[in-house]
């Protein structure tokens, strides 16, 4: 089950390239680049591990390149993205994510479904991988 978070995440994965194209629209926008990573990329699990400072002011995309790579090198089995902030309105807030790198094997997560009070139903989001039960033995 592959993890469908930010911009591109239906697409099969990125080559350099494509990345480094990204990141040249980034630039070109004036957007500040930053790179997080995370082993749990639950959904509500917004706010994934800085690698290193955004690149506020780095204007070159195979300087960012090279960072994505040595995060690459540095935390292989872990699910990487980049993050373009926009700070022309005085406030940083994301405008583009997307996702550099996963690992080799994505658990995924499945809808949960409780019954409650009355006739009220709750879902909540659980991780396969808590599960420890191989893809294909899940359902």
């Amino acid at each position: 089950m592959r993890i469908t978070q930010g911009t591109f995440s239906f697409l099969p994965e990125l080559t350099d390239a494509q990345i480094t194209k990204q990141l040249d629209y980034c630039l070109d926008q004036g957007w500040a680049v930053g790179i997080e990573y995370t082993d749990d990329p639950h959904p509500r699990n917004t706010f994934w591990e800085m690698y290193g400072n955004p690149m506020f002011d780095l204007r070159d995309a195979a300087g960012i390149l090279m960072e994505i790579n040595a995060c690459r090198k540095t935390y292989p089995q872990h699910y990487i993205r980049v993050m373009a902030f926009d700070s022309t309105h005085g406030t940083e807030s994301v405008v583009l994510s997307f996702i550099v790198n996963r690992p080799d094997e994505e658990p995924g997560f499945r809808l949960v479904r409780g019954e409650t009070d009355g006739r009220m139903i709750r879902y909540t989001t659980e991780s396969y991988a808590a599960q420890a039960r191989p893809e294909g033995a899940r359902y």
